[in-house]
C-alpha cells in the first residue's frame, strides 16, 4: 500500500513541476501571467489529476481561467512525456481561493486592529 502513495506523490510534484514550468516559460498567453500553479492532487489511478492555482491580481482570475482550459491539451501533453506512464492524467483546473481569503481576512483584521505595537499584558 505504500507503493502507490509514494508514486501518487511523485506524481503530483512532477505534475505540478511541469505544468508550471510550461506556463512560466513555453506558453505565450498573456492572460497566464502571474499564474502560480500551487499544488496537484492525483487520483490513484492517475487517471485524473486536479491542479489548484492561483493569480496575483484577482481581477485576473476568469482570464486565468480561460487560457489553462485553452491550454489544457498542450499541458497534458507535456505531462504525458515526462510521466511516461500508460495513462496520462486528465488535468482538471481549480482555481485555490486560499490566497484570497487571507487577503480578506487581513484587511478586516487591519480594520478592527489598532495601529502600532499591542500593549503589554500585565503580569499578576
Amino acid at each position: 500500500m505504500g507503493a502507490p502513495r509514494q508514486r501518487q506523490r511523485r506524481a503530483n510534484e512532477a505534475i505540478r513541476e511541469v505544468v508550471g514550468q510550461s506556463i512560466l516559460t513555453e506558453l505565450s498567453d498573456p492572460r497566464l501571467q502571474m499564474v502560480t500553479i500551487v499544488s496537484v492532487e492525483s487520483s490513484p489511478d492517475l487517471g485524473r489529476a486536479k491542479v489548484y492555482w492561483t493569480v496575483l491580481d484577482p481581477k485576473r482570475t476568469d482570464g486565468a481561467a480561460a487560457a489553462l482550459e485553452a491550454a489544457r491539451g498542450v499541458l497534458q501533453g507535456r505531462v504525458a512525456r515526462v510521466l511516461k506512464s500508460r495513462q496520462t492524467p486528465h488535468l482538471v483546473f481549480i482555481h485555490d481561493e486560499l490566497q484570497e481569503e487571507a487577503r480578506r481576512l487581513t484587511a478586516l483584521i487591519d480594520e478592527v486592529a489598532p495601529d502600532g505595537p499591542l500593549p503589554e499584558p500585565e503580569a499578576e
